[in-house]
């Protein structure tokens, strides 16, 4: 599908904008910008990983979300079975068929003025840390236009890579994917100068179809989190899934087979990681 066939001129969407930057009610959302991600995982392979992302602007914040993790939300909650036993008890499962989503990308970020929040979930608990926006932008007198949209040149390094990104003050929303923002326009388009990484707006979705509608991230993915330092959150993550290999490989065979899977499969991970290309090389 091409995406860029779909993207509106934005100046428009902005114009349109204004009049609702009204103050903070209840995350409506008033604006709404799809960034496709490629980025290379492995640096066994030149392969390109690519996802959907969503921007949404409420008021005075805005949420970027994989859209395969909200596809995944929507088709559980839509999918979910209950079952009364006749000892009393309930259990819980799936309808016939139905397959969920799958995403490495089951973070949530949301940008303020001041700060970004990064919540992701380890296990059953839902952890949160918080960063300061970028103030270390370098911008270059340099233009160009990214699909009809006219665009200014800044630079910036951050967390291990170097990267350029091209912004539009047309939009003046100081938001972008990930915890790029900081800027003095929407971010149109940003890539490290490796190449490994690159996002870059594909569509914007017009006014007219978000009027009366509400940010559609479950609360329960950003509220009522435990605060933490980033740090302490991959670490809580890596447990978590390492436990959930160990029960993997334990359930239905023997203990001591199950020992064994459990080993080979850490021995993978750790081989793999002396492979892994993350998008942040610091912390």
């Amino acid at each position: 599908m091409n995406y860029h066939k779909k993207l509106l001129p934005l100046f428009i969407l902005f114009y349109s904008i204004l009049p609702y930057a009204q103050s903070y009610k209840k995350d409506s959302l008033r604006g709404e910008f799809v960034y496709q991600l490629k980025a290379k995982f492995d640096t066994r392979t030149e392969n390109r990983h690519e996802e959907l992302f969503l921007l949404q602007l409420a008021d005075n914040r805005a949420f970027f979300v994989s859209s395969v993790s909200l596809k995944g939300d929507s088709v559980m909650a839509n999918s979910g079975t209950t079952t009364h036993n006749s000892d009393g008890s309930i259990t819980l499962g799936w309808k016939k068929d139905v397959v969920i989503p799958k995403t490495n990308f089951n973070f949530i970020i949301i940008q303020a003025n001041e700060n970004i929040q990064f919540f992701d979930h380890a296990g059953m608990s839902l952890l949160t840390y918080k960063e300061p926006v970028i103030k270390t932008w370098k911008l270059v007198d340099e233009t160009k236009v990214i699909n009809t949209i006219n665009c200014k040149k800044a630079e910036v390094s951050f967390k291990g890579r170097n990267w350029i990104a091209w912004y539009s003050p047309e939009i003046p929303f100081p938001y972008g994917p990930m915890k790029f923002s900081g800027l003095p326009g929407l971010i149109i388009k940003i890539t490290d100068d490796k190449g490994d990484y690159d996002f870059e707006l594909v569509k914007s979705v017009p006014v007219s179809k978000l009027k009366g509608k509400v940010i559609n991230i479950k609360k329960s993915r950003y509220t009522e989190a435990i605060e933490t330092t980033q740090p302490k959150l991959k670490e809580a993550v890596r447990n978590a899934d390492a436990n959930a290999a160990a029960a993997l490989a334990s359930y239905g065979t023997t203990i001591i087979k199950g020992q064994e899977m459990l080993r080979e499969r850490e021995k993978q991970r750790e081989e793999n990681k002396k492979y892994e290309n993350p998008l942040e090389l610091s912390n």
